[in-house]
């Protein structure tokens, strides 16, 4: 896609949201709780988050769930978040529905139990038709994982004779890249204070506008979430130009 493809007319609400949900931990520490209860109090706020993206008119909201190093994380609290993830696909995709959203999961998903796999796929299977706001949730996810597993598929067709070393351009990698077809990404925000990418969505951030909020995931709303949209309204996005 070019620059001048990336600039829209009306550049106030952003196409495409991606946050980094941070903080479960801190806030289940901060109240003396296990960490699971920072996990099940955030999906709440992924619900809030979700409905109030909808009702501003972005089209896409990028949600890093679980990132392919969160497997390193003791493993009761990896089994706690599996359930987790479980649990909100069965119970939300009714919601889902009914909000005419579409649901995809991006990420190495092989590494989950085949139930987990098998209920991401008939959930995905029963909104891919809803012609709402998308809905990507990165789970087993890594930047650099992204861009690898695209510079394989490209290179499998080279091998092939089905690309030419010509045909290989940023364009062409981008459309095997785990977003591809999906609106570029217009702005990031992270909670919790902390101020890093984590390996999250390298690609696709280029020229994304990023806003950092303190507020711990769990507590993060509605209200959160339009005040990030106003600050990005008032920026300038110049793509590298004046």
């Amino acid at each position: 896609m070019s620059i001048n493809e990336l600039i829209r007319e009306d550049q106030s609400i952003p196409a495409h949201v991606a946050i980094i949900m941070d903080g479960n931990n801190r806030w289940a520490k901060k109240k003396h709780l296990p960490s699971i209860a920072g996990h099940t109090a955030g999906a709440s706020a992924v619900r809030k988050t979700v409905e109030a993206a909808a009702r501003s008119g972005v089209k896409v909201l990028t949600l890093f769930a679980f990132s392919s190093e969160n497997w390193r994380r003791p493993q009761v609290e990896v089994d706690g978040l599996m359930n987790l993830f479980m649990r909100s696909l069965k119970k939300e995709s009714k919601r889902l529905a009914e909000h005419s959203i579409r649901l995809v999961v991006i990420g190495d998903k092989t590494a989950f139990s085949d139930s987990l796999q098998a209920q991401i796929a008939l959930v995905e299977k029963q909104t891919e038709h809803n012609d709402g706001m998308v809905l990507a949730v990165a789970a087993n996810y890594g930047g650099r994982w992204d861009i690898a597993q695209a510079a394989k598929r490209v290179a499998t067709k080279a091998v092939k004779g089905e690309l030419s070393l010509e045909d290989i351009t940023e364009e062409s990698l981008g459309e095997y890249t785990c977003l591809a077809g999906l609106p570029e990404l217009d702005l990031v925000i992270r909670t919790s204070g902390e101020e890093r990418v984590s390996n999250f969505l390298l690609w696709q951030l280029a020229y994304a506008e990023f806003i950092f909020l303190p507020v711990l995931w769990p507590d993060f709303d509605g209200e959160h979430f339009n005040e990030a949209l106003a600050i990005y309204g008032h920026r300038q996005r110049r793509y590298g130009g004046r």
